[in-house]
């Protein structure tokens, strides 16, 4: 293997080539859960040095495992335990190559962080409107390989839908460009949606082309407290016909999600009492914060009139809008102080979701008893990231090594007889790789074999992941 250090240091410089040392920041996982080894870690700056990168691995037939921020949630984005894998750190590639005002797109590198990208577009009077709690520290290219959804999806959609192009390092070491930016071009195959969602099993993504919008004139903030489920799905059909395109934000939190953030961080204000289930709406209005107003009180006055709700909270400031927000996002936080716990990355069709939980909650208390459901997510869209809490006084680790095969098969089983999927945002990765051969069909398997056998016939590209 010296040869290949030597050529992956003259291609990147021997001073981004870490072979020795502590390489923990890059070879263990966001959730602590998975710890490889690699042969080295390479930190190339630019889509060529990728590509000599990769050339170099694919003639010794060594494998490779692309990483952005490190903040994935199945394991995707850390090598094997083979100390063979070179692990391809993209963060150096963080230039923004291109703001194109008239044609409302920005051409990014792929190491670019995500909150950075809002700001630039921000600065340009633009907006970028992928959102997500690891923005501060995940990458653009990570999100579209992982397909990334966020708060924001029931607006502008996943990450998928916010890329116009790509440029992408094949497995052979090529480059193909697919950065021009166009909102129409039926020339074929799309091959930038092959690599989105791809995890980097197919390529290795360099660059992007994103969709920008215009900055909204006003948001509106609002928490909603309801007696049941069911009553969220009444008030989304309510916001959605009262503020179409403008409702840009609807998340549901069950009680004992937000009792975590009030036992773990007492210091954040929850501005409603404790309910069964909490939901935080969010307007984006094109016309004025006055417009925005009248047509959010309207719609949580009638909700309120006709039982649907049974308080409300409107924010009155930018700070009260992101001290809700932060209840939200600080619900996966309370969840790590509590211990470690069965995560769920579930979506369903947002209409059969109140039977879902019904059902499933019945199910896991009648096979687990005392055990502690954290249920909150994306209900605009139909994402609920599901989770379990050992019982109160049990080792969460010692419930999670004894317990989380049986859990997860109980909540897979009902999440496919509700026609749902097991992965809404966070990919497949090796913590779910087993458990997609049993959930899709023989037939998309088989598509999904022979796309991987086309583009990446030696396995070179993130092996172990995903298929």
């Amino acid at each position: 293997m010296s040869k290949l250090l030597d050529e992956l240091r003259t291609a990147v410089g021997a001073a981004n080539v870490l072979a020795d040392g502590d390489l923990s920041a890059w070879e263990l996982d966001w959730r602590k859960r998975y710890r490889g080894r690699a042969l080295a870690v390479v930190r190339p700056a630019t889509t060529a040095e990728v590509a000599a990168v990769v050339t170099a691995c694919a003639a010794q037939g060594t494998g490779i495992v692309p990483q952005g921020g490190n903040t994935g949630l199945v394991g995707g984005s850390v090598p094997d335990a083979s100390g063979t894998q070179v692990l391809l750190s993209l963060t150096r590639m963080n230039r923004v190559r291109q703001v194109d005002e008239a044609n409302f797109t920005m051409t990014v590198d792929a190491g670019c962080v995500l909150q950075a990208l809002q700001e630039t577009a921000a600065s340009h009077g633009l907006l970028f409107p992928l959102s997500l709690a690891a923005e501060g520290s995940c990458t653009i290219g990570g999100n579209l390989a992982a397909n990334a959804g966020g708060t924001q999806v029931l607006r502008y959609g996943n990450a998928r839908e916010l890329c116009l192009g790509l440029e992408v390092v094949t497995a052979a070491g090529e480059v193909w460009d697919g950065l021009a930016g166009l909102r129409k071009d039926n020339t074929g195959y799309d091959l930038r949606d092959l690599f989105i969602g791809s995890e980097g099993t197919l390529g290795i993504i360099t660059g992007a082309t994103l969709k920008l919008y215009p900055q909204p004139a006003a948001k509106m903030t609002a928490l909603a407290a309801l007696p049941t489920l069911d009553a969220a799905v009444q008030l989304l059909q309510r916001a959605q016909r009262r503020l179409g395109a403008g409702l840009t934000g609807f998340e549901v939190m069950g009680r004992f999600a937000l009792d975590l953030v009030r036992t773990h961080f007492p210091q954040l204000a929850q501005p409603l009492p404790p309910a069964p289930w909490t939901v935080l709406l969010e307007q984006s209005d094109a016309e004025s914060e006055a417009h925005a107003r009248g047509l959010f009180e309207s719609l949580l006055e009638s909700a309120l009139e006709d039982g649907v709700i049974d308080d409300a909270a409107l924010a009155e400031s930018l700070e009260q809008s992101k001290a809700m927000w932060h209840l939200r996002e600080s619900i996966p936080l309370a969840q790590a102080e509590e211990g470690l716990n069965i995560k769920h990355d579930i979506s369903l069709p947002v209409s059969r979701i109140p039977a879902f939980v019904a059902a499933t909650d019945a199910a896991l208390l009648a096979a687990f008893p005392g055990a502690r459901l954290v249920n909150f997510g994306h209900l605009g869209d139909g994402n609920l990231h599901y989770n379990l809490q050992a019982p109160a006084g049990v080792a969460a680790a010692d419930f999670l090594r004894e317990h989380e095969a049986a859990v997860n098969r109980l909540v897979y089983d009902a999440v496919s007889a509700h026609a749902g999927s097991i992965s809404a945002e966070h990919g497949i990765g090796q913590l779910k790789r087993e458990e997609l051969v049993h959930r899709k069909s023989p037939a998309a398997m088989s598509m999904m074999r022979a796309i991987k056998a086309a583009l990446d016939p030696a396995n070179l590209m993130n092996p172990g992941r995903l298929l």
